[in-house]
């Protein structure tokens, strides 16, 4: 494998797949925790009695991932990743034992956060050191395996959730980490050869990170309670909205004199990662909205049971994962991205268009031809927003390119996740009432979005419920595509920038 010119890749002594093992287990662990963990929450709540604390389960997590993910990228670039890559193994292993051991929901969300902590730099770290040992026009190959992985939790994790927990009871929800971690840990060491990273006077930015977290923290609590715990009008919303805004311009202001900046602001100069990271950020808006509110139609409109609506999304990950497995052949072959992407935030656009055509008559295969073409948008999309980010930094950058790419994905499918749930309750409030009128008010209030409980419910109730969310849905999928729309504008305006694999020199297509 000879490296490009100007591309820093390190040949390993095993060989590349050896190492993608390791970084495989370290994806698998960060994907599959949470998937896993939804189907033990009822246990956990049962069992450790703390229903007002289950929110926090979740959010500890993924407030702590966040907020570390961009520092874990940094510190990556200044200290060498395969050390920094390990220890972010070591931390969500002592949060998943420790997580597993919880005597009260107390200590459950402390140790989650610990987890969170170490996730935010498995994902980051791995996406990195790919980035480090496979050549630019390989890695989409190599991503693609990773973006498989992905895929292949997001199905079977909620399946493999309910089996461990009714097997072997739900601390195996955390303690089936530790085997893997460990494997990946001895891989980590044994497989990779990395070069060691540390500038003579690498100084950590520290009023960076905190003015970041700041931000990065206002916009997670917010979209998480927003409109579910408080109010959007409420002060405490009002205070993280203007919280997260002060955060975000301080940071600015810190990294446009910091030595060492944890994100530097000479990155987003370059043309291609400044469109690709609104790119990502629209794609992770519209996918988890999308995977958030169709489960919710087929229980409701099209009396899906919960476990069979969890095998009807089928379609969008079995077409995001053969979509990967092409669409990395394809750019490794040919070099080029461009047409990838493009295309993908068009089958986008197209799948949320059908989406939004669907109604209380719509039948089970019809809305899995739709979920299909937007999972095929989806796989086109999910690995190349990553690759283009990548490659359109200087090598030392790498581990902020992988944080940031990361990160606004996250932050597009948080906000696109609390600006849609606020839309879709206002919608099915007003349908409801619009059909049954304040006389169904009481009935109506009691009322859960899933099959069973609406066929207990009397048949006005029934038919309300079903044409709200149905309308409520659409309306998501209607606003989705504006988010779509953005991510193709700035799609088109990428520019092509064949990716070297042999002996032509990096252009990052600036």
């Amino acid at each position: 494998m000879t490296a490009p010119a100007g591309v820093e890749v390190r040949e390993q002594p095993y060989g590349v797949r050896p190492a993608l093992v390791a970084l495989l287990l370290a994806m698998l662990l960060a994907t599959l925790d949470n998937l896993i963990l939804s189907a033990a929450m009822p246990t956990v709540i049962s069992e450790l009695d703390g229903l007002a604390l289950l929110a926090w389960v979740v959010t500890s997590y993924t407030l702590a991932m966040a907020v570390t993910t961009p520092l874990w990228g940094k510190f990556g670039d200044m200290y060498g990743r395969k050390g920094v890559f390990a220890l972010s193994i070591v931390v969500f292993l002592v949060g998943s034992a420790l997580a597993g051991a919880a005597g009260s929901m107390e200590q459950l969300v402390v140790f989650r956060a610990v987890q969170g902590v170490g996730a935010g730099g498995l994902m980051v770290g791995a996406l990195a050191i790919i980035a480090d040992i496979v050549p630019p026009r390989e890695r989409g190959r190599y991503q693609g395996m990773m973006s498989m992985v992905m895929g292949v939790a997001m199905i079977g994790g909620p399946i493999a959730g309910g089996f461990v927990t009714d097997v072997l009871g739900w601390r195996w929800a955390f303690f089936v980490n530790i085997p893997l971690g460990l494997v990946a840990l001895v891989l980590t060491f044994t497989m990779l050869d990395l070069q060691k990273r540390r500038p003579a006077l690498a100084r950590i930015d520290y009023l960076g990170a905190v003015t970041l977290s700041v931000a990065i923290s206002a916009v997670v609590l917010v979209t998480t309670w927003g409109g579910r715990e408080i109010p959007w009008t409420s002060p405490e919303a009002l205070g993280l909205i203007g919280l997260a805004v002060a955060g975000t311009v301080a940071f600015v202001l810190v990294e446009r004199r910091a030595a060492e900046p944890v994100i530097p602001l000479s990155v987003f100069r370059n043309r291609n990662f400044s469109l690709i990271t609104v790119v990502g950020f629209a794609f992770g808006f519209g996918m988890t909205s999308v995977l958030t509110f169709v489960p919710l139609f087929q229980q409701a409109v099209q009396g899906a049971s919960p476990t069979s609506s969890g095998f009807l999304l089928l379609p969008v990950f079995g077409a995001l994962v053969v979509t990967n497995v092409v669409v990395g052949r394809y750019m490794s072959r040919t070099g080029r991205y461009r047409p990838v992407v493009v295309l993908g935030t068009v089958l986008i656009l197209a799948g949320l268009a059908l989406l939004a055509t669907m109604g209380v008559g719509t039948g089970f295969w019809l809305s899995a031809v739709y979920l299909a073409i937007f999972g095929v948008g989806m796989g086109s999309m999910m690995q190349t927003t990553v690759l283009i980010s990548l490659t359109s930094v200087d090598p030392q950058h790498i581990g902020v390119a992988s944080a940031s790419a990361t990160l606004f994905r996250s932050i597009g499918g948080a906000v696109g996740v609390a600006m849609m749930g606020a839309v879709f309750a206002d919608r099915v409030q007003a349908v409801v009432t619009e059909r049954i009128g304040p006389a169904g008010g009481a009935e109506a209030g009691s009322v859960q979005l899933d099959a069973a409980s609406l066929q207990a419910v009397t048949e006005p109730v029934r038919v309300a419920y079903e044409h709200a969310v149905a309308s409520g849905s659409v309306l998501v999928f209607l606003l989705c595509i504006i988010a779509a729309v953005a991510a193709l504008t700035a799609a088109v305006f990428i520019r092509e920038v064949p990716l070297p694999g042999g002996t032509e020199p990096a252009n990052r297509g600036e």
